[in-house]
Protein backbone atom coordinates (compact mmCIF):
# COMPACT_ATOMS: atom_id res chain seq x y z
CA UNK A 1 0.00 0.00 0.00
CA UNK A 2 1.32 3.46 -0.77
CA UNK A 3 2.22 5.72 2.15
CA UNK A 4 -0.40 8.27 1.06
CA UNK A 5 -3.14 5.63 0.98
CA UNK A 6 -2.04 4.25 4.36
CA UNK A 7 -2.19 7.75 5.85
CA UNK A 8 -5.68 8.28 4.41
CA UNK A 9 -6.89 4.98 5.85
CA UNK A 10 -5.40 5.84 9.23
CA UNK A 11 -7.79 8.78 9.60
CA UNK A 12 -10.91 7.13 8.18
CA UNK A 13 -13.78 5.89 10.24
CA UNK A 14 -15.22 2.41 9.78
CA UNK A 15 -16.83 1.88 6.39
CA UNK A 16 -20.19 0.13 6.20
CA UNK A 17 -22.89 -0.62 3.70
CA UNK A 18 -26.66 -0.81 3.63
CA UNK A 19 -29.05 -2.33 1.14
CA UNK A 20 -32.46 -0.71 1.53
CA UNK A 21 -35.30 -2.51 -0.26
CA UNK A 22 -38.29 -0.69 -1.70
CA UNK A 23 -40.97 -3.38 -2.12
CA UNK A 24 -42.94 -2.98 -5.32
CA UNK A 25 -40.53 -0.24 -6.42
CA UNK A 26 -42.37 2.26 -4.22
CA UNK A 27 -39.99 5.03 -3.16
CA UNK A 28 -41.12 8.26 -1.57
CA UNK A 29 -37.67 9.75 -1.13
CA UNK A 30 -38.27 10.51 2.56
CA UNK A 31 -35.08 8.83 3.74
CA UNK A 32 -32.87 10.86 1.42
CA UNK A 33 -33.52 14.08 3.35
CA UNK A 34 -32.16 12.36 6.46
CA UNK A 35 -29.19 11.00 4.50
CA UNK A 36 -28.33 14.52 3.30
CA UNK A 37 -28.59 15.75 6.89
CA UNK A 38 -26.15 13.07 8.11
CA UNK A 39 -23.68 14.09 5.40
CA UNK A 40 -24.07 17.82 6.05
CA UNK A 41 -23.48 17.31 9.79
CA UNK A 42 -20.30 15.35 9.03
CA UNK A 43 -21.51 12.15 10.68
CA UNK A 44 -21.09 10.06 7.52
CA UNK A 45 -19.48 10.38 4.11
CA UNK A 46 -21.17 8.72 1.15
CA UNK A 47 -18.59 6.68 -0.71
CA UNK A 48 -20.92 4.89 -3.14
CA UNK A 49 -24.63 5.11 -3.84
CA UNK A 50 -26.15 2.78 -6.40
CA UNK A 51 -29.60 1.53 -7.27
CA UNK A 52 -30.64 -1.92 -8.32
CA UNK A 53 -33.93 -3.37 -9.57
CA UNK A 54 -35.05 -6.96 -9.53
CA UNK A 55 -37.57 -7.73 -12.22
CA UNK A 56 -40.61 -9.93 -11.70
CA UNK A 57 -38.69 -12.62 -13.58
CA UNK A 58 -35.80 -12.38 -11.09
CA UNK A 59 -33.45 -10.50 -13.43
CA UNK A 60 -31.22 -7.95 -11.73
CA UNK A 61 -30.02 -4.66 -13.18
CA UNK A 62 -28.35 -1.49 -11.99
CA UNK A 63 -30.46 1.62 -12.61
CA UNK A 64 -29.74 5.32 -12.84
CA UNK A 65 -32.36 6.74 -10.52
CA UNK A 66 -32.35 10.37 -9.52
CA UNK A 67 -36.02 11.36 -9.30
CA UNK A 68 -37.07 8.89 -6.60
CA UNK A 69 -40.50 10.30 -5.87
CA UNK A 70 -41.58 11.00 -9.46
CA UNK A 71 -42.12 14.74 -9.01
CA UNK A 72 -39.79 15.70 -11.86
CA UNK A 73 -37.07 17.11 -9.56
CA UNK A 74 -33.64 15.55 -9.22
CA UNK A 75 -33.78 14.47 -5.59
CA UNK A 76 -30.38 12.79 -5.61
CA UNK A 77 -28.36 15.44 -7.45
CA UNK A 78 -26.39 16.03 -4.24
CA UNK A 79 -25.07 12.45 -4.53
CA UNK A 80 -24.27 12.55 -8.24
CA UNK A 81 -20.79 11.18 -8.72
CA UNK A 82 -20.83 9.30 -5.39
CA UNK A 83 -19.03 6.37 -6.89
CA UNK A 84 -15.62 5.31 -5.62
CA UNK A 85 -15.52 2.15 -7.66
CA UNK A 86 -15.82 -0.09 -4.59
CA UNK A 87 -19.17 -1.41 -5.82
CA UNK A 88 -18.79 -3.65 -8.84
CA UNK A 89 -21.13 -5.80 -10.92
CA UNK A 90 -20.96 -8.68 -8.44
CA UNK A 91 -21.97 -6.34 -5.58
CA UNK A 92 -24.95 -5.14 -7.62
CA UNK A 93 -25.91 -8.77 -8.32
CA UNK A 94 -25.53 -9.71 -4.63
CA UNK A 95 -27.63 -6.70 -3.59
CA UNK A 96 -30.34 -7.57 -6.09
CA UNK A 97 -30.40 -11.16 -4.89
CA UNK A 98 -31.48 -10.15 -1.36
CA UNK A 99 -34.55 -8.21 -2.50
CA UNK A 100 -37.88 -9.57 -3.66
CA UNK A 101 -38.78 -9.76 -7.36
CA UNK A 102 -40.58 -6.61 -8.49
CA UNK A 103 -38.65 -4.47 -6.00
CA UNK A 104 -35.75 -2.06 -6.08
CA UNK A 105 -33.02 -1.16 -3.62
CA UNK A 106 -30.56 1.55 -2.78
CA UNK A 107 -27.05 0.33 -2.05
CA UNK A 108 -25.10 2.72 0.15
CA UNK A 109 -21.42 2.46 1.08
CA UNK A 110 -20.52 5.04 3.71
CA UNK A 111 -17.80 6.06 6.12
CA UNK A 112 -18.78 6.54 9.75
CA UNK A 113 -16.94 9.85 10.13
CA UNK A 114 -18.11 10.24 13.74
CA UNK A 115 -16.03 7.17 14.62
CA UNK A 116 -12.86 8.25 12.78
CA UNK A 117 -11.00 9.59 15.86
CA UNK A 118 -11.78 6.40 17.79
CA UNK A 119 -10.81 4.12 14.90
CA UNK A 120 -7.59 6.05 14.32
CA UNK A 121 -6.65 5.78 18.01
CA UNK A 122 -7.36 2.04 17.99
CA UNK A 123 -5.12 1.57 14.92
CA UNK A 124 -2.32 3.64 16.51
CA UNK A 125 -2.65 1.38 19.56
CA UNK A 126 -2.14 -1.71 17.42
CA UNK A 127 -5.79 -2.72 17.10
CA UNK A 128 -7.73 -3.57 13.96
CA UNK A 129 -11.43 -3.60 13.23
CA UNK A 130 -11.96 -7.17 12.07
CA UNK A 131 -15.75 -7.47 12.10
CA UNK A 132 -18.83 -5.29 12.23
CA UNK A 133 -22.50 -5.77 11.63
CA UNK A 134 -26.02 -4.66 12.26
CA UNK A 135 -28.80 -6.32 14.17
CA UNK A 136 -32.05 -5.89 12.20
CA UNK A 137 -34.67 -3.95 14.16
CA UNK A 138 -37.19 -6.73 13.62
CA UNK A 139 -34.85 -9.17 15.40
CA UNK A 140 -34.47 -6.82 18.37
CA UNK A 141 -38.24 -6.36 18.65
CA UNK A 142 -38.85 -10.11 18.39
CA UNK A 143 -36.26 -10.84 21.09
CA UNK A 144 -37.66 -8.19 23.43
CA UNK A 145 -41.19 -9.48 22.84
CA UNK A 146 -40.04 -13.03 23.64
CA UNK A 147 -38.32 -11.87 26.84
CA UNK A 148 -41.41 -9.93 27.89
CA UNK A 149 -43.68 -12.93 27.20
CA UNK A 150 -41.60 -15.30 29.37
Amino acid sequence: MTDQLTEALDVMGPVGYLVVEFPGNKMTGEGFEQLVDLVERGLIRVIDLAFVMRGDDGSIQAVDLRDVDGDGELDLAVFEGASSGLLDASDIADSGAVIEPGSSAAVLVYENRWAAPFASAVRRGGGELVAAGFIPQEAIIATLDAIEAS
